[in-house]
């Protein structure tokens, strides 16, 4: 994996994951959970490479090595993952994000349809609808209400709050202690470098997203675990509404983390919508 710092049009730094393969091999897009480096760590990198694909990661604003950008919206991400795309003359992709990255997913589906070959959440939160069944069987929904108040109630929200153990279920904290256990390295070094990534991620999850899901193209896979305590499964019957052409893998004994097992299957999945 080669890891490259690059500037945006607009003078950014913006960091980026690259996995490398063979000329023509079939290429995964992968977007980074909240709080994430964009590093392509082990178990996303051994599902694609058994299936031949190359991963490219971007590392969203205010992680390590991308510079913050307060306001963005889940569609300015996006585009920088774009940026990337056209830098490296990658022409389709399959794109796939897990839990605060499912939604920076969709957004290619959008923004740029004819590219993207298929898109698969896994636990991908919904549109905020100001409704407090949003936020219902949240195991700690603290930092996304502390988002609606704004940057500066978030940022100071940041300053005292410490994860729930109560938000991951057994089988999550089992998956964690065997193939996914980089996750937790990984999401410790997302926010070594101070809370701007998480709290600008958390502000865009509940401000417009910058696209209507209704206008998503490409054929959507949601695959939601039925017992997420972080991100609990009305989000994904929400977005199984809005989108035009999706279907819906519900994992019942899944929380959060544990859901993340059924990544090669839906890049079964995601290969088999895209055209020879």
């Amino acid at each position: 994996m080669t890891r490259r710092d690059v500037r945006t049009a607009d003078g950014r730094a913006l960091r980026f994951f690259d996995t490398g393969g063979a000329p023509g091999a079939p290429v995964l897009v992968w977007h980074h959970g909240t709080p994430q480096t964009g590093a392509v760590i082990a178990p996303v990198a051994a599902a694609a490479e058994a299936r031949g694909m190359r991963v490219v990661s971007v590392t969203r604003p205010g992680y390590p090595g991308s510079d913050v950008r307060p306001g963005r919206s889940i569609a300015d991400a996006a585009l920088d993952v774009l940026a990337v795309a056209d830098l490296l003359g990658v022409e389709r992709f399959v794109t796939v994000g897990a839990s605060g990255g499912g939604p920076h997913a969709l957004a290619l589906g959008v923004l740029d349809p004819a590219r993207v070959t298929a898109i698969v959440t896994l636990a991908g939160l919904s549109p905020f609808d100001r409704s407090p069944d949003w936020f219902s069987g949240m195991a700690s929904p603290g930092a996304l209400r502390a988002a609606l108040s704004g940057r500066e109630t978030r940022l100071a929200y940041a300053e005292t709050a410490e994860f729930d153990p109560e938000s991951f279920t057994s089988r999550d904290y089992d998956t964690l202690n065997a193939d996914w256990g980089p996750l937790g390295a990984d999401a410790g070094a997302g926010a070594a470098e101070g809370p701007a990534g998480e709290v600008d991620d958390d502000l865009a999850y509940v401000s417009p997203w910058g696209f209507d899901l209704r206008a998503v193209r490409p054929p959507v896979l949601l695959v939601q675990g039925g017992s997420d305590r972080v991100v609990p499964p009305q989000h994904a019957a929400s977005l199984l509404e809005r989108l035009p052409d999706a279907e819906l893998w519900i994992r019942p004994r899944d929380g959060h983390v544990s859901v993340l097992t059924a990544l090669g299957v839906t890049l079964d999945w995601a290969l088999a919508q895209t055209p020879a």
